[in-house]
């Protein structure tokens, strides 16, 4: 089975990631899912930014969670990138991109929570809300999720877990975190997310995962040889910034 192609915050390679013209070009381009990381602004909205600060993908500086989404909204998000000359400015909202995928019902999206922040388990908390807006909190079974969430932080993904049992969890993880190498994963996770690192230097932890019931999602994947390792191993979701080249990749092997 191929893996699923996940556009690592749209088609960032081509786009400047995190807009509405990433994703939408990540579509065109055969993903299977979108990933988004999400962070509150100062008035509480569900914003898709990467960074705790906005200077690098913005002309603002400071924290987001120092900024009302109106005042985001009159930010540019693009300019940046070599190919944002143009695009609309403001920041994406999570609602507005979650109109984009549940318009696509093959289209799954991987919610990103960032941590440490000064808002702690509000964002899960709004999160899951939206995800209630929108149908999507309580499907009939992980396997019908057209969500998932994932975090780095234990706490944020057990958090999600607990807020909407149904909706499936990826643990995301570093090369080196501790407790991670047999492929176990904790109650409340079901998918592992390691790095492309870790898979370069111990190629079989997929198989060790899979023994114990748990597929892999895997980051950031953009080289042709990292892709073609992914599809050997058996790896479940493959995030990548160039879902286009994956794509190919994929039809080679």
């Amino acid at each position: 089975m191929l893996p699923e192609v996940i556009a690592h915050r749209g088609a960032s390679a081509d786009r400047a990631e995190h807009t509405m013209g990433a994703y939408e070009l990540a579509l065109e381009q055969g993903a299977d899912g979108l990933e988004c990381d999400v962070r509150l602004t100062k008035d509480g909205h569900l914003v898709c930014v990467h960074d705790r600060r906005i200077n690098r993908t913005s002309n603002g500086v400071g924290l987001v969670s120092d900024y009302t989404l109106d005042q985001l909204s009159e930010l540019d998000f693009a300019g940046w990138h070599q190919n944002g000359a143009g695009a609309p400015p403001g920041v994406l909202t999570l609602e507005a991109l979650l109109d984009l995928t549940t318009a696509r019902p093959n289209t799954t999206l991987f919610v990103e929570t960032k941590h440490p922040v000064r808002q702690a388990g509000l964002v899960e908390a709004k999160l899951v809300a939206l995800l209630e807006r929108f149908g999507l909190a309580r499907p009939e079974s992980t396997s019908d999720s057209k969500v998932v969430l994932m975090s780095f932080s234990q706490r944020a993904v057990r958090r999600c877990k607990q807020l909407a049992p149904a909706v499936p969890t990826v643990l995301l993880f570093a090369p080196r975190a501790p407790g991670r190498k047999d492929g176990e994963l904790p109650g409340y996770a079901d998918i592992a997310g390691p790095g492309i690192r870790l898979l370069r230097t111990d190629p079989d932890y997929v198989a060790r995962a899979a023994q114990r019931g748990n597929p892999t999602y895997c980051w950031t994947v953009d080289e042709p040889a990292d892709i073609a390792l992914c599809q050997r191993l058996g790896v479940r979701y493959l995030a990548t910034n160039r879902p286009a080249r994956a794509r190919e990749v994929l039809r080679a092997e």
